[in-house]
């Protein structure tokens, strides 16, 4: 090549930016490199395949989900920045991180991951309060278990307010296990009618065994098929499987991706019929719409309450832990 070709070259290499995309719920990740940031998207939406229905997209820090959509600060970015690319109608998580580490550039051990896992959530209750409802229960139980002075600090709060604030915590988590023994306490009642029903029948006994036997191979027919695939992670399934009222121990991400699963998957990944499924996403839908209706009340009373943008701390209602 000429020396002056060379040098074109040279130049249009310094302009180019080396940076790393990836999708919101997705491990594999791809370098691209850019000279600005609509070059950027348009290369992202090469690589990850993003239909053309779901664009524009936009790009987010992966690390924080900041918003890049201004040229200088893309500018102003180092190289090798990771991206998040968010087709329409998607919005960033910090839950995203959480499905494996290969995104991370350097190994985490558990205890660093759970020490990372407090200050997040402790995050979002710094900005929002409300924040509280749409937890899972080992959420807040991280929250409730961290050490006072330490959440004191990550608030800025004092470390009776932030006494009061655990104290709430357990109240929500208190109520959760109490809803969750009452439904458990109807369904052996209805399971008690549905026994003393079949013993006064004269044609219950053999109804029984043949009912019996239905469910026994329906259970076998839907077992076998596993490879039905879901967004759902195996700690999700496995608390559906395992736990009663398992929406009440989910926080309000999973309880969507719970919903957006097709139902014939959810059943053979849970090895369940698809009635038993489909009920399974009615309570979460039941329990996910008190969720945001609860936050939306707080919001609306926040807005009337003399112009305060968030919910006070001092007002925050105090609670008694349950021994």
């Amino acid at each position: 090549k000429s020396p002056r070709g060379t040098a074109e070259c040279q130049l249009m290499a310094a302009r180019l930016k080396q940076c790393v995309v990836r999708r919101r719920d997705g491990l594999e990740q791809h370098g691209v490199a850019a000279s600005c940031l609509r070059e950027l998207r348009d290369k992202a939406c090469g690589v990850l395949a993003i239909d053309k229905a779901r664009e524009p997209i936009t790009l987010v820090l992966a690390e924080d989900g900041t918003i890049v959509d201004d040229e200088d600060y893309f500018l102003c970015l180092p190289p090798n920045t990771k991206f998040v690319a968010l087709a329409k109608d998607e919005k960033w998580s910090s839950k995203s991180l959480d499905s494996g580490t290969s995104w991370l550039s350097e190994s985490v051990d558990e205890v660093d991951s759970a020490a990372e896992k407090w200050k997040q959530l402790a995050r979002q209750l710094k900005d929002d309060l409300s924040n509280i409802i749409l937890m899972s229960e080992e959420d807040l139980q991280v929250l409730i278990d961290v050490p006072r002075s330490d959440l004191a600090g990550e608030l800025a709060q004092s470390e009776t307010k932030v006494q009061v604030l655990q104290d709430t915590l357990q109240q929500v988590l208190d109520r959760r296990e109490e809803e969750r023994q009452s439904r458990q306490l109807l369904e052996l009642y209805l399971e008690a009618l549905k026994t003393e029903d079949s013993i006064l029948s004269k044609v219950a006994e053999p109804e029984a065994a043949l009912r019996k036997e239905m469910d026994v191979v329906d259970t076998g027919t839907s077992s076998t098929d596993t490879s039905a695939t879901t967004a759902l992670s195996d700690q999700v399934l496995a608390a559906l499987k395992e736990k009663p009222a398992p929406e009440l121990c989910l926080d309000s991400q999973d309880l969507e991706l719970v919903l957006k699963a097709d139902a014939a998957a959810l059943a053979s990944a849970l090895g369940w019929d698809k009635q038993k499924a489909g009920a399974l996403q009615s309570a979460c839908d039941q329990e996910l719409s008190k969720r945001l209706q609860q936050v939306q009340t707080l919001h609306s009373l926040r807005s009337t309450s003399k112009g305060k943008k968030t919910l006070p701390w001092g007002d925050w209602p105090s609670a008694k832990r349950k021994k």
